[in-house]
């Protein structure tokens, strides 16, 4: 699949389709490695890389979603079937998930947090290389990013941070724009 869009027309319209809206077909592995590809291509002072990528699709989605549904019956035993669906689904939502993982850490010359913004870098390049190859996709993190049973489950290492989990797919869904801030509140000159 392919989609000829100019950068500056998909900066001025970008958004986010819905996770519930993604669906099949997702890129197959040629586009799936040049989606990852472009997704890599991000400032990176000191070319250290601190970030690595997973990819989860298939059983191992079904297979971490059982594994959240247990998780979150151990903080809430009280679950509705529709949260306990919820979970059962969390990364069977689209075809393809993406774990962009941050392995910044402190270094002699690059600054920690230098590091961290670009592996938010590499998620956003993810958005904008499925989009110009025809795909949609969502960053997200949600509580699994943030549980130390659910990382472990994920395959994310001691010490590592999840930047983001990238749903990606197509849809037919005709995704409304949110409201922006407007320049004029949030720009200033010095």
């Amino acid at each position: 699949m392919n989609k000829d869009v100019k950068l500056i027309d998909y900066l001025r319209e970008r958004h986010s389709t819905p996770v519930a809206q993604i669906k099949g077909p997702g890129p197959e592995e040629a586009e799936l490695e040049e989606i990852l590809t472009s997704a890599v291509r991000v400032p990176d002072h000191g070319k250290i890389a601190p970030w690595r990528l997973v990819v989860y699709r298939g059983d191992v989605c079904r297979t971490l979603g059982e594994k959240f549904l247990e998780l979150a019956l151990e903080q809430n035993p009280d679950m509705t079937d529709a949260a306990k669906a919820a979970e059962l689904a969390r990364f069977t939502r689209a075809p393809i998930v993406v774990g962009v993982i941050s392995t910044a850490a402190p270094h002699a010359k690059i600054p920690e947090w230098e590091q961290v913004l670009s592996s938010g870098a590499v998620c956003l390049n993810m958005l904008m290389a499925c989009e110009a190859r025809g795909y949609v996709a969502n960053w997200r993190t949600e509580w699994v990013a943030y549980d130390t049973k659910a990382l472990a489950a994920l395959g994310v290492k001691e010490g590592e941070k999840v930047a983001g989990f990238v749903h990606i797919g197509s849809s037919d869904f005709p995704t409304p724009d949110r409201p922006r801030p407007q320049l004029s509140d949030i720009l200033t000159y010095a």
